[in-house]
């Protein structure tokens, strides 16, 4: 399966549960995001990977102008439908990472939280990132830590998900400063900052409920199961978060890190 294919159905596969419900579980990473981009009235901004338009909202309410794109028509129609309700102008389009569809220096502030890491194509993704910003522009990109938390839950998933196409990054990897150096450091000033977007539920299974319900990519992977093998994976799912399991309920730490930088 090559690039073209796998993204494709990845525009489906995000948009099958009510994401909407979802950025809730990681606001701390949000609102960093959105401090570090410190966007400002008039400013034109773009959230790459908007999803159903959490961040760009967070932007928006700064005054900003915010265009919101991401390859999911489903979630770009739930981003204006939520924009829509909040009164909020922002502009939402369908589009892919790696070919952002607008003008060299077209924006002042550039974000994404945990959005167009999940492009298979990195260097594709820093080209875009570099392009569509101006000079003297800033760039704000939250992105989960390569060595614990998120990146624990997706290997305890690995043995049920189909393979990825030959050559495609893992998320995972802009969560290493080296990493992110290599591909953006040559048209950013780079400086990192770090946080932690704790998962909390009353139990493993409440966790694995709403991942498998509202989390597109688990939703679509559970559904794709037949049911004995479906049920290995909640149980796997269950007694791994159980694994977290406090006083208080499920804790697991699910660390991240924030690239900052401004454009050559």
């Amino acid at each position: 399966m090559g690039f073209e294919e796998f993204k494709k159905r990845q525009s489906v596969v995000w948009g099958t549960g009510p994401y909407e419900r979802f950025p809730e579980h990681y606001e701390p990473l949000l609102d960093h995001v959105a401090r570090a981009l410190a966007a400002a009235p008039g400013e034109r901004v773009l959230d790459v990977g908007t999803g159903t338009g959490a961040l760009a909202t967070r932007l928006a309410r700064t005054g900003a102008e915010v265009t919101g794109v991401d390859l999911a028509p489903a979630l770009i129609a739930t981003a204006k439908r939520l924009a829509a309700d909040d009164g909020l102008d922002i502009r939402y389009d369908v589009g892919d990472a790696e070919r952002l569809p607008y003008e060299d220096a077209s924006f002042d502030g550039v974000a994404s939280s945990v959005g167009s890491i999940f492009a298979p194509d990195h260097a594709a993704v820093a080209r875009e990132l570099a392009r569509v910003c101006r000079p003297g522009g800033r760039l704000a990109l939250g992105m989960w830590s390569d060595e614990r938390g998120v990146v624990d839950m997706f290997q305890m998933m690995r043995p049920f998900m189909p393979a990825p196409p030959q050559g495609a990054g893992s998320p995972f990897q802009w969560g290493s400063r080296d990493y992110v150096e290599q591909r953006l450091g040559a048209d950013f000033e780079l400086r990192f900052e770090e946080g932690d977007a704790p998962q909390t539920g009353e139990s493993g299974e409440e966790v694995w409920e709403l991942f498998s319900t509202v989390y597109g990519p688990a939703r679509t992977l559970a559904e794709s199961l037949e049911p004995g093998r479906r049920e290995e994976l909640r149980r796997a799912f269950v007694e791994f978060y159980e694994r977290y399991r406090t006083k208080s309920g499920v804790h697991q730490p699910r660390p991240y890190l924030v690239a900052v930088g401004v454009r050559h």
